[in-house]
């Protein structure tokens, strides 16, 4: 199975191409999911410490690509911009959203 095969897709708005990558044990990971249903955006997620083999070496090589220490979350718009952390503030602007 490919990585995207294991990506998992939640409806919501269109904001572009929305790619969270996380950790299934990751707190923060879990506060940006919360945060991206709130704000009801459309995105795609994997965590990357259940994949094995060559979908987890994609998974980080991509990952590095936009944050090379490799750390969690990393959140991955339009494939033109990341934001590495929960920062929520961050998040809300390039969503289009500020609203809390």
């Amino acid at each position: 199975m490919t990585l995207q095969a294991r990506m998992k897709h939640i409806a919501g708005d269109d904001r572009g191409s929305v790619i969270l990558y996380a950790l299934s044990t990751c707190g923060w990971c879990r506060k940006t999911k919360e945060l991206l249903d709130e704000l009801q955006v459309a995105y795609d997620y994997v965590y990357v410490d259940l994949l094995i083999g060559p979908d987890k070496e994609e998974a980080l090589q991509k990952i590095k690509v936009w944050n090379p220490a490799a750390s969690f979350p990393t959140l991955v718009i339009n494939n033109d911009r990341s934001i590495v952390g929960f920062k929520e503030d961050q998040i809300r602007e390039a969503l289009g959203s500020d609203a809390r």
